[in-house]
């Protein structure tokens, strides 16, 4: 196996593989080159500004920048002044959500935008994306669905950067860009439902891969529909192994801030978020990694890669 090894890692005695052993074996595929994924260290609105600009080529037109909002006073969500800055940076450009299908802070657009007002996002414009109801989405090659019902509003867009908070999470194992799009972009009374089963929890007890197939499936949806437009920026710190779902109840991370990733490649950065998150201390990682693979979360890598998302081979590119 070959391991990328980093001058930056090398004090932590940490490691990261460009080929990982973290992955569920897929159907055999013919292998493309590698896909770039950049890597800072830099945790604040100047490094998440800097990597964004690496991959930001093909973002144009009018900007929907998918960001987890969080429930009410959620301790570990992406800190409002790097997102308004990377913003304020993009031009024509303004956050999105969905309500949620559990019932809570966001359940309804009413409370969802109590919520927002409460965590902060006030500094521009976001859009409930299913406020005002909903759209199919084609989904090409799916075996589970053909279409998928997302936020009507999202066709208002001409590209998306997806930024996510990179963390653990009670149905998925782990939260990065895909399910950030998938369940994110899903509609909460058809698209959400659709994902979870008619009795998600029941689902998720008996076929946790199928809940990952289904969630791919969810973001195919979106990828397909913005094609080269859309990003992805996955921020490894606070990683609870609970999702911002969990608000104030999360879990206290037990993991060290470790950076942010970015790509053109959805495979790649979410494939290199589990391989840093693995390389760490057995200490650090153990909870998030009990998390992940209880949940079969790594499915999610090898469904993307059969489905055609992306590349779980990639070159990490150092910033700092």
């Amino acid at each position: 196996m070959k391991h990328l090894k980093l001058a930056l890692f090398a004090s932590l005695g940490l490691c990261v593989a460009a080929c990982s052993a973290h992955k569920e074996e897929a159907a055999p595929a013919q292998q493309p080159a590698k896909s770039v994924v950049y890597f800072t260290t830099d945790i604040s609105p100047e490094g998440l500004v800097k990597i964004y600009d690496k991959i930001a080529q093909d973002v144009q037109g009018k900007v929907a920048i998918k960001v987890h909002t969080g429930e009410p006073h959620g301790p570990n969500i992406i800190p409002r002044d790097m997102v308004k800055a990377l913003q304020q940076h993009i031009p024509n450009s303004n956050i999105v959500e969905t309500n949620t299908l559990y019932e809570g802070g966001r359940h309804t657009t009413e409370l969802h935008r109590q919520t927002l007002k409460t965590n902060g996002w006030d500094f521009c414009k976001v859009d409930i994306m299913d406020e005002d109801g909903a759209v199919m989405l084609p989904i090409k090659g799916g075996k589970h669905f053909k279409e998928m019902s997302v936020g009507k509003n999202l066709l208002n867009y001409d590209s998306m950067v997806v930024l996510t908070h990179f963390k653990g999470h009670t149905m998925g194992g782990f939260g990065g860009s895909l399910k950030n799009i998938a369940i994110g972009c899903a509609d909460a009374k058809v698209g959400k439902a659709m994902q979870h089963g008619s009795n998600g929890a029941d689902l998720w007890r008996a076929n946790k891969e199928l809940f990952m197939e289904h969630m791919v499936e969810g973001g195919k949806a979106v990828t397909d529909h913005f094609g080269k437009n859309i990003v992805y920026i996955n921020v490894l710190r606070n990683m609870s192994v609970d999702c911002d779902c969990a608000g104030t109840s999360a879990a206290e991370p037990k993991t060290r801030n470790i950076g942010i990733l970015a790509s053109t490649d959805i495979l790649a950065v979410d494939q290199a978020s589990i391989d840093m998150v693995y390389a760490l201390p057995d200490e650090e990682a153990h909870d998030l990694k009990e998390r992940i693979e209880s949940r079969k979360g790594l499915r999610q890598l090898s469904y993307m890669k059969e489905m055609g998302m992306g590349n779980d081979e990639y070159e990490l590119v150092n910033l700092d």
